[in-house]
């Protein structure tokens, strides 16, 4: 196995591993009937994104030494396009993503009681819509990657 391809091998296993938990953190929460099962969703979903930034990490680091190694990616469409959308979606994180979720974090640390709140639902529906989005970038990725389109 040559260097490139010990690169392309780590780099499909950290899209796995960074990847694959990310499009469920979502769901993870939304399991919570109650402020008991919510903040435990909200632990889960705590050690699930320490494999999403792992990997996510990862496939920075891999998809650029692959760059470098095999300079005429920089001059690929797909690859180009899929690196601005992966750093877009890191820039996601600090900008958009932590905003939504601190008022979420205070709630379940402040709230009383086992009834969900509507302040939650509320606060929860923007956070889950960046979420969303942030999803379908990386879907987008994913296809560039697999297709290769131009």
């Amino acid at each position: 196995m040559t260097f490139y391809k010990f690169i392309v091998f780590i780099h499909i296993f950290s899209a796995i591993l960074g990847m694959g938990p990310g499009f469920i953190l979502t769901t993870v929460v939304k399991m919570g009937n109650n402020m008991t099962e919510l903040r435990h969703s909200y632990k889960i979903r705590h050690k699930l994104h320490i494999f999403v930034m792992v990997g996510g990490t990862l496939l920075l680091i891999t998809g650029l030494t692959m760059g470098f190694l095999n300079p005429i990616l920089f001059r690929m469409g797909w690859y180009v396009t899929s690196l601005i959308l992966f750093l877009i979606s890191l820039a996601m994180g600090p900008l958009a993503l932590s905003p939504k979720s601190k008022p979420i974090k205070a709630l379940l640390e402040s709230h009383k009681g086992e009834e969900i709140p509507e302040e939650y639902k509320r606060l929860a529906k923007g956070l889950f819509l960046i979420e969303n989005i942030e999803n379908f970038i990386f879907l987008i990725i994913i296809a560039l990657m697999i297709l290769k389109p131009f």
